[in-house]
């Protein structure tokens, strides 16, 4: 397996494209509900650090004017909206309705007026109105975070750019199971699919629109 310093030279020059940050961009609060928060369940993350920083983008896009949408995972009790993914993932039960670990922290929650999408799949795009409803807010560019980077963020940003949204994922506000696949997902989604910034960068930038 190649090391770090050569992976890095065998990608350079040809993917090192970047993406424009867009006139009307939208935070994307993935899955972050309490089942990658909460110790006793089968998909704690260890993702307090990410939950902070998600706290801190959550007040600056409500300050700067930026649509904030949630989206949460929620099955019908056993699975039978899950399909194969529910099936290739037992402790997705966690997100069976009514289940505690489905519902977001006490810090990160939508208040009236901000979209929630419930899912079904790893995409945010998969089977819901997500796309729909960015085109009618005019959104040309979506701030991603949340849960996990190597699973439904992952997953929605590319269908964010395939579906003519320029992905600009948050490294700080997504979380993993361990830093090996939280990096490695970082690494490839920066090659191939999105832009992958700082939350500072991400405060920065919807500053600017806040000032346009």
């Amino acid at each position: 397996m190649p090391e770090a310093d050569d992976l890095s030279a065998n990608y350079s020059g040809t993917f090192n494209g970047h993406l424009p940050f867009g006139q009307k961009p939208a935070l994307l609060i993935v899955d972050f509900v309490m089942a990658y928060l909460d110790k006793d369940s089968p998909l704690y993350a260890g993702a307090e650090d990410a939950l902070a920083s998600n706290e801190r983008l959550l007040s600056a896009a409500r300050a700067a004017g930026v649509p904030v949408i949630f989206t949460n995972v929620v099955y019908q009790p056993g699975g039978a909206d899950g399909g194969l993914f529910y099936k290739k993932i037992p402790a997705l039960s966690a997100f069976d309705k009514g289940s505690p670990l489905g519902d977001f922290p006490p810090t990160l929650r939508p208040e009236a007026g901000e979209l929630v999408i419930s899912k079904q799949y790893a995409s945010a795009f998969f089977g819901t109105n997500l796309a729909a409803a960015l085109r009618d807010k005019h959104v040309d560019t979506l701030l991603i975070t949340g849960m996990s980077t190597s699973g439904c963020v992952r997953a929605t940003a590319l269908d964010a750019l395939q579906y003519g949204f320029a992905p600009f994922v948050v490294r700080d506000a997504c979380g993993d199971r361990h830093p090996a696949p939280h990096e490695s997902n970082l690494f490839d989604l920066q090659a191939k699919y999105a832009e992958v910034i700082s939350e500072p960068e991400a405060v920065r930038l919807m500053a600017t629109r806040l000032e346009a």
